[in-house]
């Protein structure tokens, strides 16, 4: 039985949309390759390679299988550098010029936050390998294989009060672009469930900042007993250090996804009371059948075993259940209906059934599974026996 938790449930810039465009793709016709694209950060102040390092491995077993029907996926790959004018045009190169029928598998600081309008315009959908910035989780034609920081926001919230215990909860939130509100609606769906408030909230933690230790005094001096942060894996590094070397050594860190890594469990010795994460995937640092097919693709083509590379391979795996369910050719078109009228897919690596038009219209019960990092361990544990649910609201 899954363990329920009532309620609903990082990174963005904001650019103008310039909208232009081309038709939909036509698929090329019979016996041409199968045209699918992904939006990236692969360079810039976050990166996450390995989403669509994971999708293309995918596309590239099923090819050398045969394909679909015979049909051979071309997977293009762009980078957005983070860089609001270069998403633009990414988005523009591959559904106006390359045409193709779909996206997915990319993980992207803006990509949402910027073309997701023209996503609509074009009649085009994409299945994020991870949904980053807030327009992955408010449009028709996004649906992320994962949940997204900000329900992952309630989730560690919800975990700390409710099954931690901790009473007196800290927020100290690094905001990009238009992420700010976004992550405050997830605080805010932790009040509505628990009928509790934050000790404090402060917003305005740097990211890539040099020393986090004015942050920690001011947390421990209100009394939090609890510190739920959306820093990324350097500046969560250094957030923990700023409490050791204040000698703050009873405090919990409730942390998302985004520091899930064996890189990060190796950074760290002294965790205080303990980090934990409600991880978006089945977590990959257990020796499990449930990520076996994953695990053996990722080391098959050196990708690093992450939350980042679950995601992708997630993405990818539910596009080609979709794309071998169409009878005929292959379009954009066709491809569209297909989505729309999919029968839930279930994966144990993810707490839910994909289906696409729920996922996009956030209608159904995000999940993770809480793990944790212990001081002197090194080394992420499973914090719970089940996946923690959020009801849709």
């Amino acid at each position: 039985m899954k363990s329920r938790i009532l309620g609903a449930a990082a990174l963005t810039a904001a650019a103008a949309l310039v909208l232009s465009g081309c038709a939909g793709s036509d698929g090329g016709g019979e016996g041409a390759p199968i045209k699918l694209g992904s939006v990236n950060t692969i360079s810039g102040p976050a990166t996450f390679p390995e989403a669509s390092e994971a999708a293309a491995a995918v596309f590239d077993k099923v090819n050398a299988d045969g394909g679909i029907n015979g049909r051979q996926i071309e997977y293009k790959v762009t980078d957005d550098k983070a860089d609001p004018a270069t998403a633009t045009a990414s988005a523009r190169e591959l559904v106006g010029s390359d045409e193709v029928v779909a996206l997915v598998g990319g993980a992207s600081l803006l990509d949402c936050e910027i073309n997701a309008k023209y996503y609509e315009q074009e009649n085009v959908r994409s299945i994020q390998g991870i949904g980053v910035d807030p327009g992955c989780f408010n449009s028709p034609n996004i649906a992320p294989a994962n949940i997204g920081p900000f329900n992952d926001t309630t989730l560690t919230m919800l975990y700390g009060s409710e099954e931690l215990g901790l009473e007196n909860l800290c927020v100290l939130t690094s905001v990009i672009g238009s992420t700010g509100p976004a992550y405050q609606a997830g605080v805010d769906r932790w009040s509505d469930i628990t009928g509790k408030e934050p000790l404090y909230v402060d917003d305005t933690v740097p990211y890539g900042g040099a020393d986090y230790t004015p942050y920690v005094v001011k947390a421990r001096e209100a009394g939090c007993d609890g510190i739920v942060t959306n820093n990324v894996e350097p500046d969560a590094i250094g957030m923990l250090k700023a409490a050791n070397q204040q000698g703050w050594d009873d405090v919990t860190f409730l942390m998302l996804t985004s520091v899930y890594s064996e890189s990060f469990a190796q950074a760290v010795s002294n965790s205080a009371a303990g980090v934990y994460v409600p991880a978006e995937f089945y977590p990959f640092t257990e020796d499990s059948d449930v990520n076996a097919d994953w695990k053996a693709l990722m080391e098959e083509n050196g990708i690093t075993l992450t939350s980042f590379s679950q995601g992708g391979y997630l993405a990818a795996t539910f596009m080609v259940e979709v794309l071998e369910s169409i009878e005929g050719d292959i379009t954009r078109e066709s491809v569209n209906e297909a989505l729309a009228n999919m029968d839930p897919l279930d994966n144990p690596m993810i707490a839910y059934p994909y289906q696409f038009d729920k996922i996009a219209a956030q209608d159904y019960e995000p999940g993770g599974w809480p793990v944790t990092l212990k001081s002197g361990t090194n080394a992420w544990e499973k914090a719970a026996d089940d996946w923690l649910m959020i009801p849709a609201s």
